[in-house]
């Protein structure tokens, strides 16, 4: 998979992968993969496959940034 800058949420496909999302938070795919483990972290699993939706990634974001503060 091409490696993709993203510089805003907006940027973001509506869904994206834990590939995507290694990328996003510049983390490894194994670190992006046990995140979606959290009861807290918003993803949705179809036939194996684990997808992030933007909204709910970019508002558990934001609550993560807002607890760091």
């Amino acid at each position: 998979m091409e490696k993709k800058e993203y510089n805003s949420f907006d940027e973001l496909p509506l869904v994206f992968s834990v590939q995507e999302l290694s990328q996003v938070l510049s983390i490894s795919k194994s670190t992006a993969y046990e995140l979606t483990k959290e009861k807290d972290f918003p993803c949705i699993k179809i036939k194996g496959r684990v997808l992030i939706p933007r909204e709910e990634f970019k508002a558990w974001f934001q609550k993560k940034l807002k607890e760091k503060r």
